[in-house]
């Protein structure tokens, strides 16, 4: 059979292969598994690779990878978020994304997490981030995980037939071209975000305020206010703010902006990478009215880095916070 002469390597190492792409999907490199998933249930379908054992392995992997994410999402909290997120195409809004998500549908997100693009990488790190035990952790997510590596490989089972027919065309156009051509296409479209998404940035970095200026003003007892965009999930971690902040969720924004002054600086404030989303809500305060809107550099991780103080809702009001580590 065609797919088996040009999948022999998945033939002959499949059950190294297959659990190998999967880790390297999980801990965040960019190589979709779905595809080696599904090629793993249409060799089984020959009766060349174990289907039971391929689907142990593939999950297998990712549960590991998932059980790191987790510790690493619970000891390094919203930073490890962000970090992984720059490895998405739309690291803007991928922490945010998957935190209204797990938020809105509780620890049963994990049964589907795989299957949703952003929130497959970023759900374990998140779920440690916001303290789910770890024996519910486990549970659900392992079973999302056999969800996932079944299913597909399921649908490689069955449809098995029209996948060779596939190899067939791709061969017969040329295997080097298409894959030029796919990531001629790819590298493009990558090219057109980077640039786009560089301009934009360049653009606010001139109204950025620095978090020793801001500080500056609040000494100086200067007319500013300050805008705590954080999601809860992001402020329950860590329950501190910038002195004098009003907590506004982005989600909240538009119903809440009229609470914000049109007659004073606005400085916005949010953990995510590069400020973008503080960025993003200074254009849309625009539209509204509210013209002096400058985001904080560095967010609200900048501002606790240089030890600047910080207040608790709770009541406790420390007078200078502890530098974090990165």
């Amino acid at each position: 059979m065609v797919i088996g002469n040009s999948m022999n390597y998945l033939v002959q190492y499949g059950y190294v292969v297959v659990p190998l792409w999967v880790l390297a999907e999980q801990i965040g490199v960019p190589v979709p598994a779905a595809p080696i998933l599904l090629a793993a249930g249409a060799v089984a379908a020959t009766g060349r690779l174990s289907q039971i054992l391929s689907i142990v392995v593939a999950a297998g992997a990712a549960l590991t990878a998932d059980l790191l994410w987790y510790h690493v999402g619970r000891s390094h909290g919203s930073r490890a978020l962000a970090r992984l997120c720059r490895l998405s195409l739309e690291p803007d809004s991928c922490v945010r994304r998957s935190q209204q998500f797990l938020e809105q549908h509780g620890v049963r997100s994990l049964l589907v997490a795989k299957f949703i693009p952003g929130l497959n990488t970023v759900a374990a790190p998140l779920a440690g981030t916001i303290r789910i035990s770890w024996w519910r952790f486990f549970l659900a997510d392992t079973l999302g995980i056999l969800i996932w590596t079944t299913s597909l490989e399921l649908l490689g089972f069955v449809f098995s037939r029209q996948l060779e027919i596939l190899t067939i065309y791709v061969l017969r156009a040329g295997t080097h071209l298409l894959v030029f051509a796919v990531v001629g296409v790819f590298s493009a479209y990558l090219v057109c975000k980077r640039v786009r998404r560089q301009r934009f940035l360049n653009e606010l970095r001139v109204a950025r305020i620095t978090p020793d200026e801001l500080k500056q003003k609040l000494d100086n007892r200067e007319p500013v206010t300050i805008i705590d965009l954080r999601h809860s999930l992001d402020f329950l971690p860590e329950p501190y703010f910038i002195p004098g902040a009003i907590r506004v969720p982005l989600e909240e924004l538009e119903k809440r902006q009229s609470e914000i002054p049109r007659d004073r600086e606005v400085v916005l404030y949010c953990t995510c990478p590069n400020e973008a989303s503080s960025a993003m809500t200074a254009t849309k305060l625009r539209q509204y009215g509210i013209n002096r809107v400058r985001p904080l550099l560095g967010g609200f991780h900048g501002w606790r880095d240089l030890g600047l103080p910080v207040e608790s809702p709770f009541g406790f009001t420390p007078s200078k916070a502890q530098p974090q580590k990165r």
